[in-house]
C-alpha cells in the first residue's frame, strides 16, 4: 500500500523547485558572478606586460579572463567595437584616434583610464655623429652629404628606421618626409619595429651612424640613453596628418623646449561600451590601474635580453604586482566598492 505524502510537503517541494538557481559565487568577493572577459594586444611586446597586469587585477576581482589574443591595431579596434573583445590596453592618444573612430567611435567604444602617461616619440641619431657634424634638426637631412652619413644600403639616401606598416607612427613619418622636403634624400625603412631597431643597435655598436624613430617607453630608451648615446632631433615646424592630430599646435609637440614633431602621447584602455555598462566593477578597475613608463622600459629590456615567453611576461607582471602591492590593493578595494 502506497504511503500518502502530506499536501504541505508537496507544496513546499514545488515552491523550492520553482526558485531560480543562484549564480555561482566568486571566491574572491563572495558575491560577484563569474564573468568571462576577452582582451587582446598587438605584436608590440610591451603591451603583453601591461595586459597581464590588468588581467591579474580582473582575476583578483573574480572575473575569468581568457588568454589574450594578438591582433594588429585596425582589426583589434573593430573586434572591440563588434563585441568580440571586451577591452585592450592599446589606445595611444592621439595616434590611434583614427582607428578608434573608424571602428565606431564613442557609439560603440569608450576610452577609460590612463595606463601609462607621458609617452614621448620622435627622431633620434647617435650623439657622436650629431656632435661631429653639428646635427640638431631633421631638416638638415635635406643636404645629401648629411643624409649619406646614415646610408646603410649604399644608395646615397639616409635609412630612417621607422615602424610597422599601419601604425600611426608610420603615417606621421610618411607625412613628415613630404612636409619637410626629405623625399629625395631620406628613405623610410618600414617593417617589424623591434627587428629594425636591433639592426640599428648593431650598427651603433660597430661605430656607424644611425637615425631612427624612437618611442618611450621602450627598451631602446634603456639601451641607448638620450643625451649620452643618442640625441633627439628637432623638426623645423609642427606638421601632422589631420586625421591623427587635428588642430595641434607647436606646444603640443614640445618636450623640454624641443619640437620633436610628434604629439606627446597617453596610453589608455579602449573598451566595448556595453561591456563597461554591464560590468561597473571592471570599469572602475580599468580607470585606476597605471604602469609608469620607467617600469615599461625595464620590462622591455628584460624581454629584449631573452625573457620573452608568455610565461616570462606573466611572471614579470606578478613580480610588478608584488613590488607595488599596497597601491595595487588600493585599486582593487576602490573597484570592489563601485
Amino acid at each position: 500500500m502506497r504511503k500518502k505524502i502530506p499536501l504541505f510537503v508537496l507544496l513546499t517541494s514545488l515552491l523550492i523547485a520553482c526558485q531560480p538557481t543562484p549564480p555561482s559565487q566568486d571566491n574572491t568577493t563572495g558575491s560577484t558572478p563569474k564573468v568571462t572577459v576577452r582582451t587582446g594586444h598587438s605584436s608590440w611586446v610591451e603591451e603583453h606586460f601591461q595586459t597581464e597586469i590588468v588581467k591579474i587585477g580582473l582575476e583578483k576581482l573574480g572575473y575569468e579572463v581568457e588568454t589574450p589574443k594578438e591582433i594588429e591595431y585596425p582589426a583589434l579596434y573593430i573586434s572591440l567595437a563588434n563585441g568580440d573583445l571586451d577591452y585592450s590596453v592599446v589606445y595611444y592618444t592621439p595616434g590611434h584616434t583614427t582607428f578608434f573612430n573608424n571602428a565606431g567611435g564613442q557609439e560603440k567604444l569608450e576610452a577609460v583610464g590612463i595606463i601609462t602617461p607621458d609617452g614621448i616619440q620622435g627622431y633620434q641619431i647617435d650623439r657622436k655623429t650629431a656632435q661631429e657634424h653639428n646635427i640638431t634638426n631633421l631638416e638638415q637631412l635635406k643636404d645629401p652629404k648629411i643624409a649619406k652619413l646614415f646610408d646603410s644600403d649604399g644608395d646615397g639616401k639616409a635609412n630612417l628606421v621607422g615602424c610597422n606598416p599601419g601604425w600611426a607612427c608610420e603615417l606621421i613619418i610618411e607625412h613628415h618626409l613630404d612636409a619637410y622636403g626629405l623625399r629625395d634624400t631620406v628613405e623610410h625603412d618600414r617593417g617589424q619595429y623591434t627587428a629594425l631597431l636591433a639592426n640599428s643597435l648593431t650598427r651603433y655598436q660597430e661605430g656607424q651612424s644611425i637615425i631612427f624613430y624612437a618611442y618611450n617607453p621602450h627598451w631602446i630608451g634603456a639601451t641607448l640613453k638620450p643625451e649620452e648615446d643618442v640625441i633627439w632631433l628637432e623638426v623645423p615646424f609642427t606638421d601632422l596628418p589631420p586625421k591623427i592630430a587635428e588642430n595641434m599646435m607647436e606646444e603640443d609637440t614640445l618636450v623640454d623646449g624641443k619640437n620633436l614633431g610628434f604629439p606627446k602621447t597617453e596610453q589608455r584602455i579602449a573598451a566595448n561600451k556595453q561591456f563597461l555598462a554591464d560590468n561597473p566593477m571592471a570599469k572602475r578597475w580599468l580607470e585606476l590601474v597605471q604602469v609608469p613608463a620607467k617600469d615599461i622600459n625595464e620590462e622591455s629590456l628584460r624581454i629584449k635580453e631573452g625573457e620573452n615567453t608568455p610565461e616570462d611576461i606573466r611572471r614579470h607582471a606578478e613580480e610588478w604586482v608584488e613590488n607595488n602591492q599596497d597601491l595595487f590593493n588600493s585599486w582593487l578595494e576602490k573597484a570592489r566598492n563601485e
